[in-house]
């Protein structure tokens, strides 16, 4: 058991490590990952992995759906009345968070268009927020050249939650050449079961069967690899690749 217990800890470290470098963080966390691999990997988690999980959609849709599992409207609830106390950029985004995770984007616009101003005109994380925020309320060709722009004003910018939202907004668009290319090249070095049940679901949806057959074999694959704790996190999507599978298993006996 000590044996597993080291090297549980060190492949989380590895981890954390290849994630370090491919966001271009300081050299001493991969110094510190290595020298104490449990203890250093708590501390990245806490300092750099959570908070920039929670700045992306995926992320913030995690904690949001914790929270609301004991109480429906009190993130937002908070959200409001922090705004009203105190009308800083923070307070716009997390507002602007809460009313696009209650089904209300066409409010959050506004909020996150008045936190784009001055030097966070092209911040990254709030760019992206607001292009989630606009291919929620359906505006795709907007939320696209937000992105674009994002792209364009931080061209070191590195997040895979962003290529896949802008995957999803070229599939509404129905740009099919480009969304196929782009999730592709997500799908090969993006373990994501998301985005690969996306892909699938995308590749149905264009009556493409003989490719959502070779998806299909690529994710029972995959799945066959994950253990039970990481199944029971990635439960939905599991859910939504089972769903897709039963709806290629009919359009082929059609």
């Amino acid at each position: 058991m000590p044996f597993l217990g080291i090297g549980l800890s060190s492949v989380i470290a590895l981890f954390f490590v290849f994630h370090a470098i491919r966001t271009q963080q300081g050299r001493y966390w991969i110094y510190i990952l290595f020298l104490v691999p449990f203890l250093g990997s708590l501390i990245y988690f806490a300092v750099i992995f959570f908070p920039k999980l929670r700045s992306t959609p995926v992320g913030y849709q995690i904690e949001t759906k914790l929270l609301k599992t004991q109480d429906p409207e009190r993130q937002l609830l908070e959200a409001q009345k922090k705004y009203e106390a105190s009308q800083t950029t923070k307070t716009r985004i997390n507002l602007g968070k809460a009313l696009v995770d209650n089904n209300r984007a066409d409010e959050a616009l506004t909020y996150y268009q008045q936190a784009l101003t001055g030097n966070n005109a092209t911040s990254p994380d709030i760019l992206m927020q607001y292009a989630f925020a606009l291919f929620m309320d359906h505006q795709y060709t907007k939320a696209k050249e937000t992105l674009n722009f994002l792209s364009e004003k931080n061209p070191n910018y590195n997040s895979d939650e962003c290529h896949l939202l802008y995957a999803r907004v070229l599939v509404s668009l129905n740009e099919r050449d480009q969304a196929k290319k782009e999730l592709e090249n997500l799908i090969s070095y993006f373990p994501s079961l998301e985005a690969i049940s996306f892909y699938l679901q995308t590749l149905i949806g264009w009556n493409q069967i003989d490719k959502a057959n070779h998806v299909l074999q690529i994710i029972e694959h995959r799945l066959s690899y994950l253990p039970k704790h990481t199944k029971r996190l990635n439960a939905q999507w599991i859910k939504d690749i089972e769903r897709s599978k039963r709806k290629l298993i009919h359009m082929q006996r059609c």
